[in-house]
């Protein structure tokens, strides 16, 4: 299950950069990042439809990256739950049916006011 959880966590970075490369590569309506490294260089690459090639590599792209990021977020849970209840059985078994010890605090210690040392007047403010 970590070997898989570990595979899946390595083909969402690829994928995410990946996507991100497609999408700087893609062509703007003002040039953007796709003209800084060649202007026509996805035409020359994928020809005059480069637009609508990246454009569906994109669409796939941000497909697979959604279906293992909603994959690996379903295994994680499931993992995580199994873990927490067995880390909780076997603290459960370590105790022994013993207490666990109560930790105590040092309370703050704070002085008495009696009537007598509080000021009769309030002081205005300037």
């Amino acid at each position: 299950m970590v070997v898989l959880t570990v595979m899946l966590y390595a083909a969402v970075v690829i994928v995410s950069l990946l996507l991100i490369a497609l999408v700087l590569v893609q062509p703007s309506k003002q040039g953007g990042l796709g003209a800084a490294f060649g202007g026509g260089l996805g035409e020359s690459v994928f020809g005059a439809q480069a637009g609508s090639h990246l454009t569906k590599m994109t669409v796939v792209m941000t497909t697979i990256f959604f279906g293992l990021t909603l994959l690996l977020a379903v295994l994680v849970s499931r993992g995580d739950s199994q873990y927490q209840s067995a880390t909780v059985n076997q603290a459960l078994e370590k105790m022994d049916g013993k207490a666990v010890p109560a930790v105590e605090t040092p309370a703050a210690e704070v002085p008495e006011v009696t009537p007598e040392a509080a000021p009769e007047t309030v002081p205005a403010n300037p």
